[in-house]
């Protein structure tokens, strides 16, 4: 591996969680490519597919051969991450074969950090010859059927902050990325769907196994019951503090898109229950659990081709 460069000096306007910042500071498209540049330099690494672990499932990046790894404080206009359960590094290597990057730990709007500053790794991700991004999540279960240690393939999501207007393509369009107007009906790939359910039912998932819709909230709050009650009333299976923003850039890339949630906790949705949910409980769900997310990620691996599945 190359030896890295010092770091370009960071722009004023690039913050930490917390500061304020308007739509005008948003990153320009030299400062993604700046970021990509800096990362082909130091790695002869060359992935075409993106992982983002979600909380409790970073061990997933442990399993990546020939790793180079990369602090996000060490990378240049990357930010920074400040959740418990996030390692905050990119990892690149080989994953059963195929050339991958990893994000232990992702970024989050409750953090302090605006949306263009979260998904600010998708784009540097496309930028890296990245075809494919697999986001996992955990999230907490509104669908009666689910239980703690279950998984769920994201076949469509509800998008509560894009409701809200709070959406990472607000501000002028860049053309370079993608278009204007954004169609997101077929967000999640259909034939890698069908090749992760077929690959959790050969491994022996199928009572684990559902294909839902994932509802994304900004947190850092747990729901109420109301809330969840009426989430669950939308058509929502699942419910976390991530994903949509980050699949929303990635389609608006050119992206293909797998999302794959582990259920880690159940929505309190009874007046009577006496249930509360903690971020120690997610993670330690999430982390007895994570097995059955590296297994079937490994194994689906091998069947992503450039703009194709086998």
């Amino acid at each position: 591996m190359a030896p890295h460069p010092q770091n370009p000096k960071r722009r004023e306007d690039e913050g930490t969680p917390g500061e304020e910042q308007s739509h005008s500071c948003r990153n320009t498209y030299e400062d993604y490519k700046q970021t990509a540049d800096w990362l082909l330099a130091n790695t002869n690494h060359r992935p075409t597919v993106a992982i983002i672990c979600g909380s409790g499932l970073g061990t997933l990046a442990d399993l990546l051969k020939e790793q180079v790894i990369f602090k996000y404080e060490d990378i240049p206009n990357f930010p920074k991450s400040t959740v418990q359960g996030h390692a905050g590094q990119l990892v690149f290597g080989d994953l059963n074969g195929k050339p991958c990057v990893c994000m232990q730990g992702r970024f989050h709007l409750y953090e302090g950090y605006p949306l263009w500053k979260v998904t600010f790794p998708v784009r540097v991700f496309h930028l890296i010859g990245v075809q494919t991004l697999i986001v996992t999540n955990a999230a907490g279960g509104l669908n009666e059927n689910y239980r703690v240690g279950h998984m769920m393939v994201i076949k469509d999501h509800i998008n509560l902050l894009g409701f809200a207007g709070q959406s990472p393509l607000m501000g002028p369009n860049e053309d370079r990325f993608g278009p204007r107007f954004l169609p997101m009906s077929d967000a999640y790939d259909r034939d890698l769907r069908k090749v992760a359910m077929a690959i959790c039912r050969d491994l022996g998932y199928s009572a684990e196994l559902h294909e839902g819709v994932y509802c994304s909230v900004g947190g850092p709050c747990f729901e109420t019951i109301a809330e969840s009650r009426l989430l669950n009333r939308l058509g929502a299976d699942a419910v976390g503090m991530s994903t949509a923003h980050e699949v929303v850039v990635a389609r608006h890339c050119g992206l293909r898109v797998l999302g794959i949630s582990l259920i880690t906790n159940q929505a309190v949705m009874d007046y009577n229950s006496e249930a509360r949910v903690n971020h120690e409980e997610v993670l330690k769900a999430g982390s007895d659990s994570s097995k059955m997310m590296e297994k079937v990620v490994t194994a689906l691996l091998p069947c992503i081709e450039s703009n194709n599945v086998n």
